[in-house]
């Protein structure tokens, strides 16, 4: 049985591999993303595969993000899983030195507007006694680093809010993931360092990262178990990633 899947982010990166995984097992899907050149050539790819509706959507606005749901058209009103997969990085500076604007646009994308999406699409899947919500975090919600003070506060919060929502649902048929990537290799670093694109190279010279296929493929794994079986969260590394070495200032260092 086909499944109505909406997608958040879904333009480029995670989103956009999710979307095309999703349509290849011939579920609907609403996409929803705010650039909209890119978001409509995605649909116009999928388009031949599977059923799907576009929305030109900015998380960040509450009220956008109420009217684009409850203005879903009938055939995709019943959204059976949400991934939560907009988010971004911006800046790597010590909390001192940051643009107070790029810990708002964080603040806004990653807490804000997945909350939102979350809240107008829950009470469907309540009532239908279904669902699945897939939240994107980071393994950066787990494990700091120089530069990742806001960023990873937000996914922080976006590994407890996922804690919480089961705890809420206890009792109904509805799911919550937290799926928590490290280095993966899409446009996240490019959005980073604002069009710098030597400086995004440079995160994954000499290095496998993940990649957006990658993400998507687990998305979809944990989304087909049965329905009986939550994956509460899943933190998921390249081979060439781990924890170590730490940072450590060395008086005398340049």
């Amino acid at each position: 049985m086909s499944r109505t899947v909406f997608i958040t982010g879904a333009s480029a990166g995670f989103g956009a591999a999710c979307a095309r995984l999703f349509a290849d097992r011939g579920d609907r899907l609403v996409l929803a993303a705010r650039r909209e050149e890119p978001l409509l050539a995605l649909r116009d790819e999928l388009a031949p595969r599977t059923e799907v509706h576009a929305v030109t959507l900015d998380v960040r606005r509450r009220k956008a993000v109420q009217d684009a749901i409850e203005g879903l058209p009938d055939a995709f009103s019943q959204i059976d899983i949400l991934v939560n997969n907009a988010g971004l990085a911006l800046g790597l500076e010590p909390a001192h030195e940051t643009n107070p604007d790029d810990w708002d646009a964080m603040v806004d994308t990653n807490i804000k507007g997945l909350i939102y999406c979350t809240r107008f699409l829950l009470p469907g899947m309540v009532a239908r006694n279904r669902g699945h919500i897939v939240n994107i975090g980071s393994v950066a919600g787990s494990w700091p680093y120089p530069g990742g003070n806001v960023y990873g506060g937000t996914k922080a919060f976006v590994e407890q809010f996922s804690r919480n929502l089961r705890a809420d649902l206890l009792g109904k048929q509805v799911r919550v993931t937290c799926l928590a990537p490290g280095m993966a290799e899409t446009e996240f670093s490019m959005v980073r360092f604002k069009g710098d694109a030597e400086r995004a190279a440079q995160v994954y010279a000499g290095t496998q990262a993940l990649t957006a296929e990658d993400i998507a493929g687990i998305v979809a794994w944990v989304t087909e178990l049965p329905p009986h079986v939550n994956v509460n969260a899943l933190e998921v590394m390249s081979i060439y990633q781990s924890w170590g070495p730490l940072a450590v200032h060395r008086d005398g260092a340049n």
